[in-house]
């Protein structure tokens, strides 16, 4: 969410963008392209392409949280991993930078307003000794 918007991500893996609270969806790239997220939650997007690793279909990838400090992204999948990364991520098959692996799909995942990237890395590092 920001101030005036809201975006959906469909099934389809499209995202679109609508005005709140007159609902009207938005069209206009330059005008999508010139908001300042409050919230970034979806998995499609411009911003983060590089969360799909080279072999990873669009539904593989489940969950996305940005920080509130908007520099830390942090994803869950299907195979049970929650990674790290810097965001955005615009390009393709970026490496992560600390990776948990779980032993079941990963459907949604946020990161506390009070935690630095400082404090992931810290809880990622002690998760996977």
């Amino acid at each position: 969410f920001s101030v005036v918007t809201s975006k959906v991500s469909t099934g389809s893996y499209k995202r679109q963008v609508y005005e709140v609270p007159s609902g009207k969806q938005l069209v206009d790239q330059a005008v999508i392209d010139r908001i300042t997220w409050a919230t970034w939650t979806s998995v499609l997007g411009d911003e983060v392409i590089g969360i799909w690793s080279r072999h990873a279909e669009k539904a593989d990838v489940n969950c996305a949280c940005v920080s509130h400090s908007g520099i830390n992204l942090v994803t869950g999948d299907d195979f049970g991993m929650v990674k790290l990364f810097d965001f955005p991520c615009p390009e393709k098959f970026v490496r992560t930078s600390f990776c948990i692996v779980k032993t079941t799909s990963t459907v949604d995942i946020r990161i506390l307003s009070c935690f630095s990237r400082r404090h992931m890395m810290e809880i990622f590092s002690s998760l996977n000794l």
